[in-house]
């Protein structure tokens, strides 16, 4: 406990660099190119068209699911997926990439996850106005169960910085992980109910309540719960007790390598 409590305290009392130092990545990003920061928005939404045409139109062939257009549906969990597959993979590499500017700078070296993270969250951001208009045009309601939306949010936030550190850490140590990440990354776009509706009934009960052990599809479908106005979080209770027992263990064992192992990065690079 006393490792996550050291790493935890050095990601409040840097906050400020944090942030710093993710809105000069994200200029460096696109400042060779001509559309800039509209990029943030462009390819994201590119990318949410191709998987409408070939899932939406061409599988489900405009079908609604559980009452909501397919478009809306995928949207609230695709928006939330561009987040985590960005900072999962921007994470997993922030100490390897970064190690050289550790070495002539002094900050602790667990905040490179965050510093990713936040990187990562202007264009979440910027596509949650997008969902807010889609929303809108759709004619959602806006309605109590909105109110848990931050609770996601900080659920998203926490487990993704959990696993974030720990994958930075294994990453340095070995070198190879990080393939095998991104490997793992493709199998749970299909497994975390992005595009497809883990609930239909076509699928047998035994898988449905394993998809629902996956930390990530707790998140996604806990987004589309609040957006859709369908469950509280306290209502799936055993799920959100795996989920935050699974995200302290991430942490545990995140911030007991990286704490062991971080004064020696330099040797392992």
């Amino acid at each position: 406990m006393r490792n996550i409590y050291v790493v935890m305290k050095e990601q409040l009392v840097n906050l400020g660099m944090i942030i710093r130092i993710s809105k000069y990545e994200e200029r460096a990003t696109y400042q060779s190119h001509y559309l800039g920061l509209i990029w943030q928005i462009l390819n994201p939404m590119i990318q949410i068209g191709i998987y409408y045409l070939i899932f939406g139109v061409g599988l489900h062939g405009g079908k609604k699911i559980e009452g909501t257009p397919y478009f809306v549906w995928l949207l609230i969990g695709i928006v939330s997926w561009f987040f985590i597959r960005g900072t999962l993979l921007a994470g997993s590499t922030s100490i390897v990439k970064k190690i050289a500017m550790v070495s002539k700078m002094k900050f602790p070296v667990s905040i490179l996850p965050s510093i990713a993270m936040a990187s990562q969250f202007v264009t979440y951001l910027i596509m949650m106005g997008v969902l807010g208009g889609v929303l809108f045009l759709f004619q959602i309601p806006i309605t109590l169960y909105w109110l848990q939306y931050p609770y996601y949010l900080v659920a998203m936030l926490v487990f993704l910085y959990a696993v974030s550190l720990l994958n930075a850490t294994i990453t340095v140590l070995v070198r190879d992980y990080h393939l095998i990440l991104q490997s793992t990354i493709q199998v749970l776009f299909y497994l975390s109910g992005v595009i497809i509706d883990i609930k239909a009934s076509y699928f047998p009960i035994w898988l449905k309540k394993a998809i629902e052990l996956n930390p990530l599809f707790y998140i996604i479908d806990g987004f589309r719960d609040t957006f859709l106005s369908n469950h509280w979080f306290w209502e799936k209770g055993s799920v959100t007790l795996f989920f935050w027992s699974l995200v302290g263990l991430f942490l545990l064992v995140g911030a007991q390598l990286h704490l062991r192992f971080r004064k020696r990065f330099i040797d392992y690079i």
